[in-house]
Parts: C-alpha cells; sequence; structure tokens
C-alpha cells in the first residue's frame, strides 16, 4: 500500500499558523489566503515565500482547491514588485 502525504484545507491552515499568522477555524483555503497576505510585513512575506515554495516544490500533493488559491493569492501577492 501507498501512502501519499496530502495537503488539504486543514493542513494548510495549520501550517500559516505556524507561521504566526492568525487563521480562524473554518475557512475556506481562499480565504486563508487573503488573511495571509493582509498586511503583509517583508518578513512575513519572506516566511509565506518559503512556505509556499516548500508546498509547490515538495513531494506532497496539495488537493486542487488549496493549489488553486495559492495560485490565485499567494503567488501574486509574494511576486516581487518593480523598484
Amino acid at each position: 500500500m501507498m501512502h501519499a502525504d496530502l495537503i488539504d484545507q486543514e493542513d494548510f491552515r495549520e501550517r500559516l499558523i505556524a507561521l504566526g499568522l492568525s487563521i480562524p477555524a473554518g475557512v475556506t483555503p481562499e480565504q486563508a489566503c487573503e488573511l495571509a497576505v493582509s498586511g503583509l510585513s517583508a518578513e512575513r512575506a519572506v516566511a509565506l515565500r518559503h512556505l509556499v515554495e516548500e508546498l509547490l516544490g515538495g513531494s506532497a500533493t496539495l488537493l486542487p482547491n488549496v493549489r488553486e488559491a495559492i495560485s490565485r493569492h499567494l503567488l501574486p501577492a509574494l511576486v516581487p514588485k518593480p523598484a
């Protein structure tokens, strides 16, 4: 039997909380992403960028709603702005 590491909305929420973000229980991945980027400091942006790189580049499987929320909300917010 093969065991796959799946990242669902609760796993995703817990990882955001581990970064020090306040994400209430029961929110959708999209809502969690919106909360994560609201009032984003430079320090928090770096931590969030590392988390996104880990999630997208790792061996775990992201459920489609989590992957889409990251693509729609986190990636655009974390792209460095031209000076």
